[in-house]
This record gives structure tokens, sequence and C-alpha cells, in this order.
């Protein structure tokens, strides 16, 4: 992740809105990825069950064959988000993951999940991202997290 693929205040109100300004962020600096596709796949991979994990949470995620490395964008709304969680409250924090459509890449995406629901556990550090001030310090804060891991 970098600082460029983070959206400090999201301006969406519905699902719908909200994975589209997450992929449009994500594929204005992921030149290989089609806005539409993506948000189609997106939009696919909701329909099986909410990504909304809970907590203030969501993990919007696909695989995608025009990308050759797992890429991730975020998104934060301080007072949150109707994004039909499975605890149906509002949802604060979004990492948006795109993961290539290989064999290879399919471990590498579940381990990828799986931490990020490591990190996300932490309370103090859900609590300081959506304290924080701006973009840099939120990818601060994120690289920092994901260095005790």
């Amino acid at each position: 992740m970098d600082e460029q693929k983070i959206i400090p205040d999201l301006k969406s109100h519905d699902k719908k809105e909200i994975l589209r300004e997450l992929a449009g962020n994500l594929a204005a600096h992921e030149k290989s990825v089609d806005l539409e596709l993506l948000v189609a796949k997106l939009i696919e991979r909701e329909n099986l069950s909410s990504t909304g994990i809970g907590e203030g949470i969501a993990i919007p995620h696909c695989k995608y064959n025009a990308v050759d490395r797992i890429v991730m964008s975020f998104g934060r709304s301080v007072s949150g988000l109707n994004f039909d969680s499975i605890d149906n409250r509002p949802v604060n924090l979004f990492f948006l993951l795109i993961a290539p459509n290989t064999q290879k890449a399919a471990g590498e995406h579940l381990r990828t999940l799986a931490k990020l629901t490591r990190i996300l556990r932490s309370e103090d550090f859900k609590r300081r991202l959506l304290q924080a001030g701006n973009s840099n310090e939120i990818l601060n804060l994120i690289l920092e997290e994901d260095q005790k891991y």
C-alpha cells in the first residue's frame, strides 16, 4: 500500500458507491485495472456474502486477472457507512484487496486476509486509524502495525 491509495474521508453513501470509490482510487494508480470490470467483480463477490466483517471493518476483495500481485487501497469514514456488515453496524475502515487469479496467489491472498483480520482486532489500532489526520499518518500507522506481525 502507498499513500496515493488511501482515501481519508470517503464521500460515498451506499455500498455500491463505496465499492466504486475504493476501486476508482485503486484503478487510478494501477494502470492495468479496468474500473468497470473491477466494480463488477467486487459486487459479484459482495452478492455471495458481505465483506463487512463487523466491528466497523470491511475487507472487500476479489480475484482479478489484470494484476500480477496483490494490490490494496484503504478508505475511511469517521462517521461510519452502511455496508451490510454482518453485525449490522456502520463501517469506518475499508481495506480493498485485489489478488491475481492464479494458484500461487491464492495462498498469499488468504494469508493477507488473515493478517488484516489479526491486525484489525486491535481496538487501539482502529482508534488510531480513526483519529489520524491525513493519508500519510494513516499509511504510517498501517506500516507500523504490519511490522508487528
